[in-house]
């Protein structure tokens, strides 16, 4: 899920966006891009004025999303603090919501907290909007983060879409309904009907599809006839537009009545709500009926692929539809002919994202989709088409990590992370897969920690850890990762006996690479606990064996761990680890994970007393971790910067970028006392800052850091004007 920024760089502010973790940009097309909408919008900017939850319902296809976009948009001057837009429709285990929405927000659940407790205090003291987009199929769960959020947040607004209300107290229900449509029984005058939200509507897209139509006295009375079959849904009208590229307005009204006339939506799109009125049932029909017609009107080929595309979560490329749809006669060259097709129905909506093409199904047309794959019994079959698809993703990206093509993945995975979920949701749910859901588990381990959610790797390691018990090198390979994030989290009683058990496992199989990682992250744990020369004496062990075994990836992280460890026991060989871990990054072109090996250089160098080489070397890496906005990285480094100018005499400027550090730590779900190995120099540098500049004016030029900005305390620790640098990448998050 991902959120755009709408106040220059505000912490926390956030624009509408698709997808939770997924990928996509803002999708909101502002007010002005609704049609015969005008009451509802000022209606809802009335009710949020004088309410904390307004939840807009109303029946599948009739617009609830794009409202909610618009109002989003009308709104944003009141709240100065941020709008999110979180869609919720790919969204299968209502377990992940905390976090899927603490991830648009922009926070990560660095430390073991509860995903809950870190929204709730990020929100606390802030003017902001939350819009939680396709409730509907987890009601309940979305019931209850809200309640607790509106509780623990007193200035915090919350926008909900859903076919049924939330139920939670306070809740203000907003029904939307249908557009209006042309008064029945009556002739039509072109310039009067254009006038009519639904016929609007109609025109816009059908100008769309077929730029020679006009509305005039030659089909006025069809199309007023056509929009008063489709009840003014607006879904149902812009299918039945699309299909005047290859029709006139007499032939679609004659098919939809064809069409229509059994009302029967049982072919997958969702049934009404218990307790609907008859004429919300009858719009739930309309909107089957023309989705059926819609789907009648494919050719064989289209039929296919549109049932094959809806195994997709979120949005997709062209490449994954290939591989994932072809086959059972359904020839891969035929498949872009096929896309086209379906994106000319305005079955498919093609969008483009940093410069890539992707394309996605609207909720009711994926499930509708789904629907006729189960029917077709190919269900089964597709999700692991699908499942080897995107594990074969995961195997490229991870061993592609130590190249250049590193940040690019970090963006990918973070950008396919709806497909992930399906993959592993898949493995978890169907007999006998999930040992798959090891391998993809454990292989996201550079996306859990630089880009994703730690709590949500170990949400999918767990899982999958409980359901394939056999001993197997997927396993190991699960259990070690597992810990390495427990041990990121500041939780070392859980990662503790995972790496008893790997080891034990890694000696039962005789598997050399698992027994060396476990070694690895026995150290890594043994340096988080302040236990450093436990800490170096296990990594150089183990990296002795990834020299031995040619482990690049093992080799720069053990290096990486050992730079800091040695620094920080006052080992001279960090100066030798550090070189050698910068120059391997270097030599692989990757920059990312090179920006890591500066900061523990620094780290270092501060450490030995070359304040000045310290400070070169550490905003050379929070340059990048700026341009990638990778937040825990940059905190890592507004950390050190803190440190470098407390010794170098700049009290006042050291004060604020601790002020700045902290700021980011806690909205990250993290704090420096969280770990051992960087919590002593910190209340150290504190101490000796509040003494060098006294407690009134330590804690005021402390409080000036924490309401620094993301982009503010960059520009104020490198001495460099205040613009973001970002990359066009996404924004990525590392372990210390």
């Amino acid at each position: 899920m991902t959120a755009t920024r709408d106040e220059g760089g505000r912490r926390g502010g956030a624009g509408p966006a698709r997808g939770p973790g997924a990928a996509g940009a803002a999708v909101s097309a502002g007010a002005s891009g609704l049609v015969g909408r005008a009451g509802e919008l000022s209606e809802a900017r009335r009710l949020l004025g004088r309410t904390r939850l307004l939840t807009l319902t109303g029946v599948a296809g009739v617009g609830k999303t794009r409202l909610a976009f618009g109002v989003a948009d009308l709104v944003r001057g009141d709240f100065p603090d941020g709008v999110w837009t979180v869609e919720l429709a790919a969204l299968e285990d209502q377990s992940l919501l905390p976090q899927t929405v603490a991830g648009a927000v922009g926070l990560r659940d660095q430390a073991a907290r509860s995903a809950v407790e870190l929204l709730g205090d990020h929100l606390s003291g802030k003017r902001a909007l939350l819009v939680l987009d396709n409730c509907e199929h987890l009601v309940e769960s979305c019931a209850r983060l809200a309640d607790s959020l509106l509780r623990r947040a007193p200035r915090l607004c919350v926008l909900a879409t859903s076919r049924e209300p939330l139920r939670v107290q306070g809740e203000t229900v907003l029904w939307v309904p249908s557009l209006p449509v042309p008064e029945p029984h009556r002739r039509h005058r072109p310039e009067a009907l254009a006038r009519c939200p639904a016929v609007e509507l109609f025109v816009a897209r059908a100008a769309r599809a077929s730029p020679s139509f006009t509305l005039g006295p030659h089909n006025a009375d069809t199309v007023a006839l056509l929009c008063e079959r489709l009840d003014g849904l607006p879904l149902a009208i812009e299918l039945a537009a699309a299909v005047l590229r290859t029709l006139d307005p007499e032939q679609v009204l004659d098919r939809m009545d064809r069409c229509l006339e059994p009302a029967a939506g049982e072919a997958g799109v969702a049934e009404p709500a218990a307790g609907e009125a008859a004429p919300a049932r009858a719009r739930h029909e309309t909107l089957g009926a023309a989705v059926d017609w819609s789907f009648d009107l494919c050719s064989p080929g289209e039929r296919a692929l549109w049932a094959r595309v809806s195994v997709f979560a979120g949005d997709f490329d062209l490449r994954a539809a290939e591989e994932i749809c072809s086959g059972d006669g359904l020839a891969r060259e035929d498949v872009l002919d096929l896309v086209t097709g379906l994106v000319d129905k305005s079955v498919l909506v093609r969008e483009e994202r940093g410069g890539r093409v992707r394309y996605r199904l609207l909720e009711t047309i994926r499930k509708y989709g789904r629907a006729r794959l189960a029917g077709y019994g190919q269900a089964a079959a597709a999700r692991r088409r699908h499942r080897d698809w995107y594990r074969d993703l995961v195997r490229e990206a991870e061993e592609e990590w130590l190249t250049p093509r590193q940040e690019e993945w970090l963006t990918r995975l973070r950008g396919e992370i709806a497909n992930l979920r399906a993959a592993l949701e898949f493995c978890c749910a169907e007999p006998g897969e999930a040992r798959a859901g090891l391998e993809i588990a454990a292989g996201l381990w550079p996306h859990w920690i630089c880009g994703g959610s730690l709590g949500e790797g170990r949400h999918w390691l767990g899982q999958a850890l409980w359901l394939a018990p056999e001993s197997s090198e997927a396993r190991g390979k699960a259990l070690w990762v597992d810990a390495w994030l427990a041990t990121l989290q500041g939780d070392t009683a859980a990662a503790l006996p995972r790496l008893d058990e790997c080891r034990e496992l890694a000696l039962r199989l005789g598997h050399e690479p698992t027994l060396i990682r476990a070694t690895q992250h026995r150290g890594g744990l043994a340096l988080y606990e302040g236990d450093f020369p436990r800490a170096i004496r296990l990594i150089e062990k183990a990296l002795e064996g990834h020299r031995a075994a040619g482990d690049r990836n093992g080799v720069m992280s053990a290096l990486y761990q050992l730079t800091m460890a040695c620094s920080l026991y006052g080992d001279a060989r960090a100066s030798a680890f550090g070189e050698e871990c910068l120059a391997l990054c270097e030599a692989g072109g990757a920059q990312w994970a090179r920006s890591y090996a500066l900061w523990a250089l620094g780290l270092h160098t501060w450490r030995r007393g070359d304040r000045r080489r310290a400070t070169t070397l550490v905003r050379d890496a929070l340059r990048t971790r700026w341009a990638v906005r990778d937040r825990w990285g940059m905190a890592l480094c507004l950390e050190v910067l803190a440190w470098t100018a407390a010794s170098g005499g700049q009290s006042g400027h050291g004060a604020r970028l601790l002020g700045a550090a902290d700021a980011m730590w806690s909205s990250l779900g993290a704090s420096p006392s969280g770990f051992r190995h960087l919590a002593a120099v910190h209340d150290e540098v504190a101490a000796r800052l509040r003494a060098d500049l006294g407690g009134a004016a330590y804690a005021a030029a402390y409080r000036a850091g924490t309401r620094l900005t993301d982009d503010e305390a960059a520009a104020a620790a490198l001495h460099a004007p205040h613009r973001p640098r970002p990359r066009g990448r996404r924004a990525a998050s590392a372990g210390a």
